[in-house]
């Protein structure tokens, strides 16, 4: 049975303050800013979106366990280059065997993850 379910719209990022938030995406993390939705962001056609929690009623939570791998070509230059922009990293880059992964947080706390797959899938390819 196929799934109704197609792609990703969207990314929903809790905070607390969208003005640091944007900040942190747009110029930290580089995203492409929506030119018609001053919380939203994108890379390639996945959008990132920043909605503040306490403003519809509800308790803020920060996303744990990486609400998004990030992919990069290489995770040590990348993390490199964001270290040198103050963010800081949890624990060194790892080696999972298949990939490498970097852990960090927005402002919010939220987790984020770099990562780029090393190893071919079992057809040769590596996407």
């Amino acid at each position: 049975m196929a799934s109704p379910i197609s792609k990703v719209d969207a990314i929903g990022i809790p905070s607390q303050n969208t003005a640091r938030s944007r900040k942190f995406y747009v110029d930290t993390l580089g995203l492409r800013p929506d030119d018609h939705a001053v919380n939203e962001f994108w890379i390639d056609q996945t959008c990132f979106a920043i909605w503040e929690p306490e403003r519809v009623g509800m308790e803020f939570h920060p996303a744990k366990s990486s609400i998004a791998l990030l992919r990069v070509n290489d995770v040590a230059a990348a993390r490199a280059e964001l270290e040198a922009k103050g963010v800081e990293f949890a624990g060194e880059t790892l080696d999972s065997g298949v990939c490498h992964m970097a852990f960090f947080a927005d402002p919010d706390g939220n987790e984020l993850t770099l990562h780029r797959r090393h190893a071919p899938y079992s057809d040769g390819t590596k996407t």
